[in-house]
């Protein structure tokens, strides 16, 4: 089916959808930051085009109910830029000691960030504060999801493992086994009884709630296509983004490709998301275009086959984490630069204008 194409004119390599109005933002590899107003029934409108980064804008995301936009990039700054005027609200130059890939919301005041060493910081919007630091992985922070019943942060990283880190203990509670690849992308499903990964081979692993040692299943049909995003539909349907443009509709336990539904030609999809009201799926990819699906029309002719499917169950013992300690590397030690503590120069007053 045809979708509503906007012309970024660059790389994108983020996007994101504001909260409640028609809105969707994009990062660009030249370090700026755009943002449209989107309908269905007239083309694009660009509202604001903002050179936000003298690198490149790797992670977007919007925070305070939509008033304000943070970006982040390799040049180690988090930005806040208002939505309204484009201005600069606040900048913080030294947020991580490397690289930001990655900006996550976490709840309505407070989102988490990922850096290229492997650190992971959750900032507190309403106190003005970085509340938390994990020196979590070894490599790049790929993604970052939040299990908000257990207030516990899930990531994975270019290091080939999967981490949890409590909020309550401000703790790394466990870190998965070593895998042979990187693992690029993570959602939690079936009710927070299983972790999605999406691998730079294709792969999907699938880990047991409490038992993140190793994972419990491999779902292999997407290969040998890394699975750069994963979106997720339901508890049993998650949305794969592939470097060889493809879109699909995969089912979790029964684990089956249901169909593809979107393609970038053969440019890597690069980013997935939904608008507020879920009514399109938005995609991204080297192909400079960011796609507006309709999602109603995307998934109506495979609700019938996933949902009969959906009473399949796993057997795996699911229970509470029972896996504490933190694995040494099988790799070896690969470490950068040590034991990293708190980065010299960062402020704790990021959100303090906002």
């Amino acid at each position: 089916m045809a979708a509503v194409e906007i012309d970024l004119g660059k790389l994108p390599f983020d996007i994101d959808f504001h909260p409640f109005d028609h809105l969707v933002a994009a990062g660009l590899i030249t370090g700026d930051l755009l943002l449209y107003r989107y309908n269905a029934d007239s083309p694009a409108q660009k509202l604001l085009e903002v050179k936000a980064h003298s690198e490149s804008c790797r992670t977007v995301r919007f925070i305070n109910e939509g008033r304000a936009i943070v970006t982040g990039s390799p040049d180690c700054s988090i930005l806040a830029t208002d939505i309204e005027t484009g201005s600069e609200i606040v900048r913080l130059e030294n947020s991580h000691g490397a690289a930001v890939n990655r900006i996550v919301n976490l709840t309505e005041s407070t989102i988490a960030s990922g850096d290229d060493e492997g650190c992971i910081k959750v900032w507190d919007t309403r106190q003005r504060s970085c509340s938390h630091s994990f020196n979590a992985h070894e490599e790049y922070i790929s993604d970052i999801t939040f299990a908000a019943d257990s207030m516990k942060l899930l990531a994975t990283s270019g290091d080939g493992s999967l981490s949890v880190c409590n909020l309550r203990s401000s703790k790394i509670q466990t870190r998965s086994e070593f895998s042979e690849e990187e693992l690029l992308s993570v959602v939690i499903m079936k009710n927070g009884r299983k972790v999605i990964c999406g691998t730079q081979s294709g792969t999907l692993l699938l880990y047991s709630w409490g038992f993140f040692k190793d994972c419990s299943d491999r779902f292999v049909d997407l290969s040998p296509n890394s699975i750069d995003a994963l979106l997720k539909l339901d508890e049993d349907r998650v949305i794969t983004g592939c470097e060889n443009g493809l879109i699909s509709l995969v089912g979790i336990l029964p684990n089956k490709i249901i169909q593809p539904i979107g393609e970038h030609s053969e440019y890597p999809v690069e980013r997935l998301a939904f608008s507020h009201d879920r009514k399109y799926l938005g995609s991204a990819s080297h192909d400079h275009l960011l796609k507006l699906w309709d999602l109603n029309e995307l998934v109506q002719d495979s609700e019938d086959g996933a949902k009969n499917d959906s009473s399949a169950e796993d057997s795996d013992n699911d229970g509470m984490d029972v896996d504490d300690n933190i694995p040494k590397s099988s790799k070896g030690s690969k470490k950068k630069n040590g034991n990293k503590g708190p980065d010299p120069g960062s402020s704790n007053n990021f959100f303090a204008e906002l």
